[in-house]
């Protein structure tokens, strides 16, 4: 073969190795990780890469006492992740004609706080997983601590944990079954998830808690949970929400029909990122590319989750700190590429 045929076979490979540079999913440095930790006070953090669709890596770094290292199977807290297992349950009983996204919900449950309000007979499951309920995050917020609405349903945006509560109530109002017995049957045992759960049980102790920590490191009391609620409090590991992700990448949660409705943007956060149900989208990213997004915070845990659907790539990060969330965000740029970045600058 001639020099200069040899010279453009060169030219074509780099320029292939360019363009793939950009969906390839990188892993973090373990000392990296160590110095993240040091930085940040943060003891633990459990990284799971997916790549082609195929789980890539798991890394698990840092402690989460003094004597105990955190394990692939140590169980987090992972907050609002919640809403994951929320809209899933939901999205099946859509799939399978049980559930109805535009029928309102006073056909099954109504809020003793907003009966006398008219408004309540608009809302529906669709504005509850978008987030335009019109309701506050948290009714508590509210100087009587009552629930009431700001605005119409489906007027405009306004992130909100009680709508997905006044779902979940709505859901047990129809099928005379718990939200967890939901999840066990719908989300859990179909996708092998044997260490997630709703609210608080011995068997966590004895596989491994990774705890809750202030901003210096120091381990919080943690309120344990044995109520379920539909927008906080999972308790899961990297492995069992790493194997959620991977089978969302390749369609084996929900049918195209249900999933082209979850991803299509329905409320409007900010420009560049929008609602779908149950999902932040973003849209338009490097690569032909869009994202969902999913993040969890509360008092002593940060966790997120990040898939890139069309390269089947996807990042799922849990920590055990209240800094935790800016480790998560580093873990995005550090990852995921260009479409990592731009993520990044639209927050």
């Amino acid at each position: 073969m001639k020099l200069k045929s040899l010279l453009l076979l060169a030219l074509v490979f780099s320029i292939q190795l360019i363009a793939q540079e950009g969906t390839v999913v990188k892993n973090i440095d373990k000392q990296i990780l160590d110095e993240w930790l040091t930085a940040s006070k943060v003891p633990a953090i459990a990284i799971a890469t997916i790549e082609n669709g195929k789980l890539k890596t798991i890394q698990v770094q840092g402690k989460i006492s003094e004597t105990q290292k955190a394990k692939p199977s140590t169980i987090f807290d992972v907050a609002s992740l919640t809403k994951t297992i929320t809209t899933l349950v939901t999205l099946k009983l859509v799939e399978n004609k049980s559930w109805d996204l535009n029928e309102p919900l006073y056909h099954y449950w109504i809020d003793p706080d907003v009966k006398n309000d008219t408004l309540h007979r608009k809302l529906t499951t669709k504005h509850v997983l978008s987030h335009r309920t019109g309701f506050k995050n948290w009714r508590w917020l509210n100087e009587d601590k009552k629930l009431a609405f700001d605005f119409e349903p489906g007027q405009k945006f306004q992130y909100s944990g009680e709508g997905f509560e006044y779902l979940r109530k709505a859901l047990e109002s129809k099928f005379k079954m718990s939200l967890e017995k939901l999840s066990d049957s719908l989300v859990f045992k179909p996708n092998h998830m044997k260490n997630s759960y709703l609210t608080w049980n011995d068997k966590i102790e004895e596989i491994q808690f990774a705890g809750t920590h202030d901003k210096e490191g120091k381990a919080y009391t943690y309120e344990k949970s044995y109520q379920v609620n539909a927008a906080d409090n999972l308790l899961t590991t990297i492995e069992d929400l790493s194997t959620l992700c991977v089978n969302m990448l390749n369609g084996k949660l929900l049918n195209k029909e249900v999933y082209k409705e979850m991803i299509k943007p329905h409320s409007i956060v900010r420009e560049g990122i929008n609602f779908g149900l149950g999902w932040i989208v973003f849209e338009d990213l490097p690569n032909d590319e869009y994202a969902l997004f999913n993040a969890g915070s509360d008092t002593g845990v940060n966790a997120l989750i990040v898939l890139l659907p069309k390269s089947k790539r996807g990042l799922v990060v849990m920590t055990n700190g209240d800094n935790g969330r800016g480790l998560a965000m580093k873990a995005i740029g550090e990852t995921l590429g260009e479409a990592g970045k731009e993520i990044l600058e639209r927050f």
